[in-house]
């Protein structure tokens, strides 16, 4: 029997990659380089699956007047903001993402970011590595303490229940949560948290802000201004969400004109681009999108999506489909 053919859009970890080969009749990326709108057009058209990632242009437009090969579009990644879900669906092509196995090494890295923000620790090691440290003093590098703050946790999933978990357990915070649905009270138990109705009774009580929500339009810049306003000028913003989620020229303004204090970020609004306004906040911690870049969670991540493709051409309803 023919294996279906099947394309990865992106290098991914070698033992996925491995695995593909035994599965199906599979396309390497050694390169590494995305494809854009056009590639992947021309890998809908001419593959039975494609195996996308959060750097490819899926959005809006890219099934119009497409005659796809392909039935199904396996995104490596929890978040599918990136991708035309409806258009997919009209182009009969099933969709499906990466939940789950990404969970804790996110909310570790979103954790990461407030100590490092709150402690100043991106400053100080820049000062290290430029040779300007000259010696311990009782009023240098003074930052925030974590223990007993409170943090308020935006999109309730389940990084952000991870993130809860790690925050009250480990730094003994109160937790603060807003969501679009209201939460299991068990969870709630469960996490140490207590649910609020509205960002706006949500903000002005929290020390920290951790930002867990979709991304899409309907959360875009769902941090803007006014919501910075109502912030703690001692208050520190965490995005391992989804960059488009903040105002980033916003918070650049809030950032230097003292609205907040600080702010920890693994996403951008134009990734690989970053603001050039963020780049000039010494109160700014900025990682490249490294919230599951663990060993083994991107190799999970890999098999999980090649296991929804192996389930679609069983004739079985992948695992993780969201269209």
């Amino acid at each position: 029997m023919t294996k279906p053919r099947v394309l990865l859009t992106r290098k991914w970890p070698e033992a996925v990659e491995n695995a593909a080969a035994e599965l199906f009749d599979v396309t390497l990326n050694p390169d590494d380089k995305p494809l854009g709108r056009a590639g992947i057009r021309a890998a809908l058209e001419n593959y039975d699956a494609v195996l996308a990632t959060v750097t490819d242009d899926v959005k809006e437009g890219t099934f119009t007047n497409l005659k796809p090969m392909a039935r199904i579009l396996a995104n490596y990644g929890v978040g599918f903001s990136h991708i035309d879900i409806e258009g997919a669906r009209a182009a009969g092509i099933t969709v499906t993402n990466t939940p789950d196995v990404l969970n804790d090494c996110t909310a570790d890295l979103a954790m990461t970011l407030l100590m490092m923000a709150a402690r100043r620790a991106g400053e100080g090691e820049r000062e290290v590595r430029a040779g300007k440290w000259t010696g311990w003093r009782p009023t240098h590098m003074i930052g925030t303490s974590v223990t007993g703050k409170t943090l308020g946790i935006i999109g309730f999933g389940r990084i952000g229940q991870a993130m809860a978990r790690r925050a009250h357990f480990g730094f003994g915070m109160p937790i603060l949560v807003q969501s679009r649905s209201a939460v299991d009270p068990v969870i709630l138990a469960e996490t140490g948290a207590v649910q609020v109705d509205t960002l706006e009774t949500l903000l002005p009580q929290c020390d920290f802000i951790s930002l867990h929500c979709p991304g899409g339009v309907v959360n875009k810049h769902l941090i803007n201004a006014d919501r910075l306003a109502l912030m703690r000028p001692t208050a520190i913003l965490v995005n391992t969400a989804r960059g488009e989620v903040v105002d980033e020229a916003a918070l650049v303004d809030a950032l230097k004109t003292g609205v907040i204090a600080g702010a920890g970020l693994d996403v951008f609004e134009a990734e690989p681009t970053v603001h050039a306004g963020l780049l000039e906040c010494q109160n700014a911690v900025l990682l490249p999108h490294m919230g599951s870049s663990t060993r083994e969670t991107r190799v999970g991540m890999g098999m999980r999506a090649l296991k929804n493709i192996q389930q679609f051409f069983d004739g079985i309803e992948p695992d993780d489909k969201v269209n």
